[in-house]
């Protein structure tokens, strides 16, 4: 399939040296890029917001086991001194 591709000049030439260097031509490269680059954005996008965070999630404990409990508190009197 026929594409049509504008690429400013910053561009062009590192496509074109990255083509010389790997000893391939400027459409092989488009090709393993895109195939390369396409699926890693579609797995990030379809992931929920959950997933995008969770290996942070749990790694560092407050040592306040109360905190669920007593956020309510705890965010009051953040706020009365101004966080």
């Amino acid at each position: 399939m026929p594409l049509s591709v504008r690429l400013d000049k910053k561009i062009e030439e590192l496509l074109d040296e990255t083509a010389e260097v790997l000893k391939t031509t400027k459409t092989e490269v488009i090709k393993r890029s895109l195939s390369e680059y396409c699926p890693r954005v579609l797995v990030r996008k379809r992931k929920r917001p959950y997933e995008l965070i969770a290996d942070l999630l749990g790694k560092e404990g407050s040592g306040k086991g109360d905190l669920s409990l007593k956020a309510e508190e705890i965010l009051r009197k953040r706020l009365r001194r101004g966080l």
